[in-house]
């Protein structure tokens, strides 16, 4: 007879993260790595990607990590306008270093315009590569609020982003069992 699996030995976890940003004059509007045509642009200290900054904060959640904040102060120089995707992979290597892989993403952009529909494989793909994951474990949708609120009068984005990790990553950390 064989010894059952232990099921107690794999631990998920789930977070979520939110950012919005206000749109400007005078930058380019970076989604998901990708430099999006428009009129203005998403202020902020990084470039303003807020579907890379709401997507680290829903995987330092789900790991118990803080937030990007933490890591990542806006108020630290070496950060200004620099890519969010590289944060974002300094992040899957904390979470690889805490013991963690991920299991997915799931993320909704909130935008009246410009229409982001046609750079959603590419949105998609640069944020699985920064993470070392296969695309199809990132999900990225889009939606208007009905010309309800900041986002419906064209004022800013906005982003709602879940992430699941399991553990099982040989890590550094000794605080999971």
């Amino acid at each position: 007879m064989s010894t059952p699996p232990r099921y107690d030995s794999v631990e998920f976890r789930s977070g979520i993260g939110f950012d919005s940003h206000p749109l400007t004059q005078g930058r380019k509007l970076v989604l998901g790595g990708v430099e999006i045509p428009h009129d203005r642009g998403l202020s902020g200290h990084s470039d303003g990607d807020v579907l890379v900054h709401a997507v680290m904060d829903a995987l330092l959640g789900a790991a118990n990590l803080g937030d990007k904040g933490l890591h990542f102060p806006s108020s630290d120089p070496q950060y200004k306008d620099i890519s969010s995707l590289i944060l974002l992979e300094r992040v899957g290597a904390l979470l690889a270093e805490a013991g963690w892989r991920l299991s997915n993403v799931d993320a909704t952009i909130l935008a009246q315009n410009p229409r982001l529909s046609p750079f959603n494989v590419a949105m998609r793909e640069n944020v699985a590569k920064s993470l070392s994951v296969a695309p199809d474990r990132i999900s990225v949708k889009v939606t208007t609020t009905d010309y309800l609120g900041f986002v419906g009068r064209e004022e800013g984005i906005a982003v709602c982003a879940v992430a699941s990790l399991v553990s099982g990553v040989s890590g550094t950390s000794s605080t999971r069992p």
